[in-house]
């Protein structure tokens, strides 16, 4: 369940969705041993990151960082997981910018899922994002 709800609105929406830019990839640390691909985009305001690995073309990881909350599937145990980052804790003396720490949440945030699903929507004429866009229906 939520701990806490993030509402916006359809032009909130569109900003966030216009908002992602790839980053590099010589930025991320590549797998050419098994032929994964790491693909991450990032958004203007802070806490928001998507990031994707990818096998073959096919998606094997996927995670969604917006405002402390956070969205994942793997590939290994198909399904939505939702979870709480690390992110907005204030006075938490081992917090370094790069290494982000998300707590599970014990039911699926369902309504985090739908926002994410609407920001995603609004990028669907790329191919990655359709990708994910196939999972929402599966899972």
């Amino acid at each position: 369940m939520s701990k806490y709800s993030i509402v916006l609105d359809e032009n909130e929406i569109k900003l966030l969705a216009a908002s992602l830019r790839e980053i590099q990839q010589n930025i991320l640390k590549q797998d050419s041993q098994t032929g994964k691909t790491r693909i991450w985009f990032q958004g203007e305001e802070a806490y928001f990151d998507v990031f994707f690995e990818l096998q073959d073309h096919e998606i094997t990881w996927f995670q969604f960082t917006f405002r402390g909350k956070s969205l994942s599937w793997d590939s290994k145990n198909p399904g939505w997981q939702t979870g709480t980052t690390n992110e907005l804790k204030v006075g938490d003396v081992s917090f370094y910018a790069a290494s982000k720490t998300i707590e599970n949440d014990i039911e699926i945030d369902w309504e985090f899922v739908n926002l994410v699903k609407s920001i995603i929507q609004i990028r669907d004429q790329e191919e990655i994002f359709q990708k994910v866009l196939l999972l929402f229906n599966y899972y």
